[in-house]
This record gives structure tokens, sequence and C-alpha cells, in this order.
């Protein structure tokens, strides 16, 4: 049993998403504490809940709609453990909690980025965004597939679309330089790890860029520009959202110009059409251009696991 504990340890301390959710846990944390957030506690609570039964209920459907199919390529492929036929508790264990891990990330993400007061309408956000992951998803022959929307942005450009009562204020954290320091810090750690720093280059440098001749145009000193980059949300943006491996471009080539594309966009829809919340919705507009980047750039899908570790069904680390 010992030993079991200690492979299942092994296992979740080499998981880069705890490191993600710890992190997203104590921003939340230091936002209600230190910010006067309206961030209601139960619905950090609830939104938790509503993000993992969602996901549990959709692995349900997904893997009843495989054991119905009859076409060999829908057949679920079964899990192996690398050298051994059966699998231990551990990697068992671990493979039914994995996909709480991510449902977890979207769901601090939302509560982080998403306002309401409204219980319904944030339970409609995580559901939506859960939701998101099995509804635009592009299939292959294999059986296994790829969400490209990112899950909390797609919730929340959801509900600002469908509801009334949720807005995202984007100058929540102020342009304190500690939080920035922060947010770099936790957020190179987590990237280092999935390998995805890259992505987030390629955002902050084009929109720096892009920021630093609208200064020198408009003849304003360098206080202002630092200014728009200190911003906390587009930290977490950058660090957190948009450098989600599962739904942006695999290969490298591809998600610099996607990345480069988005901060492009949002550069324009903030400073053009003055939309405050541009970096989600230029995010939102973008991600379905990930089916086509992938097919022009080939390279394989980015996996949580890596494969000395355990072969996954392609549903379990959704």
């Amino acid at each position: 049993m010992i030993l079991e504990l200690q492979k299942l340890f092994k296992k979740v301390k080499q998981d880069a998403r705890i490191y993600q959710i710890l992190f997203l846990s104590s921003f939340l944390l230091l936002g209600i504490g230190s910010r006067d957030w309206t961030l209601k506690p139960g619905i950090v609570g609830v939104m938790l809940i509503t993000c993992w039964v969602t996901q549990a209920i959709a692995l349900f459907l997904l893997s009843w709609r495989d054991r119905l199919s009859f076409s060999p390529q829908h057949q679920e492929p079964k899990a192996k453990s690398i050298g051994s036929v059966n699998q231990s508790i551990a990697t068992s264990f671990y493979r039914f909690i994995s996909p709480l891990f991510s449902a977890s990330i979207t769901a601090l993400a939302i509560c982080l980025l998403l306002r309401s007061q409204s219980y319904s309408t944030m339970i409609f956000a995580g559901i939506l965004a859960i939701g998101s992951k099995f509804m635009f998803r592009l299939h292959h022959p294999n059986g296994s597939g790829k969400h490209w929307f990112n899950p909390a942005n797609f919730g929340i450009i959801a509900v600002l679309l469908l509801t009334n009562d949720a807005w995202i204020s984007p100058g929540q954290w102020g342009e304190d330089w500690w939080y920035a320091i922060l947010f770099l810090s936790a957020g190179g750690m987590v990237l280092k790890k999935v390998g995805r720093l890259d992505t987030t280059f390629a955002f902050l440098g084009t929109y720096a860029l892009l920021e630093a001749v609208r200064n020198l145009y408009l003849g304003w000193t360098w206080d202002v520009f630092g200014h728009h980059l200190m911003s906390g949300s587009l930290l977490l943006f950058a660090f957190f959202m948009i450098t989600d491996p599962r739904s942006i471009p695999n290969a490298r080539a591809g998600r610099l110009v996607w990345a480069a594309a988005i901060a492009l966009l949002s550069f324009v829809l903030r400073h053009q059409f003055y939309v405050p919340e541009a970096i989600f919705w230029a995010l939102f507009a973008m991600s379905p251009l990930t089916i086509g980047i992938d097919y022009m750039w080939r390279s394989p899908r980015f996996n949580w696991f890596k494969p000395k570790q355990l072969l996954l069904t392609p549903h379990s680390a959704l």
C-alpha cells in the first residue's frame, strides 16, 4: 500500500497541471484577500463542482457512445502500462482522477477572470466551458481528438454574449510591479515544464512591439508603455490561458504565428475599437484557426503524460 501511494505521489508530482492548480488557487486567494474583489467565496465552490460534474458526465457519455459504436475506428483502445499488462492501483486511480485536474484549472480560471453576482450565470459558464471540449472537437481515425477552444475562454465569452449580468474586469489586479513578478515567476515555472514558453514570448513580444510603436508615434513617455504591459490580467492571460497545450497549435512554428496573430488582433480591438476585454475576444476569434495551422505544420499532439509513465485512452487526458 505504501509503495502504491509513493507511485501515486510521483505521478501527481510530475503532472504540470498540479502546479497550475496551486498557483491559480493562490492567485484567487490573493485577489480576494488583497484586492477587495466582489467574488463570493461560495461561487468558487459551486464552479469547481459544476466543472467536475460536467467533465464526469461528458466522459461517461463519450465512453457510452464509443461502446455502442460498431465502427473499428471508434473502438476505445485498452489502456496499457509500460512493461505490464495489468495496471497498478496507483496508475488506475490516477487515470480516474486525472480529468478532474483540467476541470479544476478551467473552474479556477473562470473565477479569476469572470464576474457575476448570479450563481446560475457562473454555473452556466462552467457547463459551457467544459462542454466546449466535447462539442467543438476535431476527431481522428485513431479515435483521438482535439478541442480547439480554450475551455475557460469559451465559457467566459459565451456568458458575455448570452447573459446580461456577467462582465470581465481587466483592471482588477492594477499595475503593481510585484503582481507582475509573481505572475511571471509562477507562469514561467509551469510553462517550463510543459514547453510552451515560446507561445507566451510570441504573444507578449508582438504585443509589446506594437505598443512601443504606438507609444513612439503618439510621443508618450515610457511609463505609459510600462503601464499597458504591467496589467495583471494581461500577464495571467499570457501565461495561463493562451498557453493551454491541449487546445493551441501543436507545432512550434504554428504556435508562434498563432500567438502573434492574437496579439495583433488584441491590439487592434483595444486601440481601434476600444474593447477593454480585447485579449479574450481575440483568443476566441483565433481559436478555430488551430485546425488549419495543425494541418499546415504537422506535429504530435501534446500529452500531459510522459510515454514512459503510461498509455492512456484518448478521452482520459481531456
